[in-house]
């Protein structure tokens, strides 16, 4: 299966939405909302319908950058937020994306990507964030699907992935999960090692 574009398209069209919560997630938000410099840039890739974008786009952050492969969650957002400047609404590969960026918000999209493609999330990350800055979100801590997206995953294997690259500042059980996801979700805070300008 290729989890492309398409795929991603038809699963909007259809409504197969199991990822979706309908609401911002309170771990990011809690997170957020201590977050004072609403100049700083922030990306959230595999944003999907992006409650998370419009909670902080409302909130005063003027930097927010929306990527998705399928241009139905773009579009959708855009009409439900017409304020929201367009070229901050990326219809674009996670891959193919260039920036600097002060927050990366991580936000069931590692689950989305095929497991094969985890190590170049993480190589991908690195060069899209800031010397200082930090990759945030929500990484589930249970086995899921081997065929199908979502992908599970477990602390260990993520520790395992990420601690090349990054200060693990926090990899903990989210103790403000959605009642549905309690217990299998990490809440996840890195920082770039001081590496940057090898890669």
């Amino acid at each position: 299966m290729e989890l492309n574009e398409s795929y991603w398209t038809s699963r909007y069209k259809s409504n197969q939405l199991g990822w979706d919560i309908g609401y911002p997630s309170p771990a990011i938000t809690d997170f957020m909302d201590q977050i004072e410099d609403k100049e700083a840039k922030i990306l959230i890739p595999g944003c999907g319908n992006a409650y998370e974008a419009a909670y902080l786009w409302k909130k005063g952050f003027k930097n927010v950058c929306l990527l998705d492969f399928s241009p139905i969650p773009l579009q959708k957002f855009a009409e439900e937020n017409p304020e929201f400047p367009k070229n901050q609404l990326l219809e674009i590969d996670f891959f193919e994306v260039k920036g600097d960026f002060d927050f990366i918000i991580e936000q069931t999209f590692f689950c989305a990507l095929n497991p094969e493609l985890r190590l170049k999330y993480v190589e991908k990350m690195v060069k899209l964030l800031k010397p200082d800055g930090l990759l945030i979100g929500l990484l589930f801590n249970i086995p899921l699907n081997d065929d199908h997206p979502p992908f599970g995953g477990d602390q260990k294997e993520y520790e395992q992935l990420f601690s090349k690259y990054f200060e693990i500042q926090k990899m903990e059980t989210a103790y403000n999960s959605i009642p549905e996801r309690q217990g299998s979700e990490l809440f996840v805070k890195m920082k770039l090692k001081n590496q940057k300008s090898n890669t």
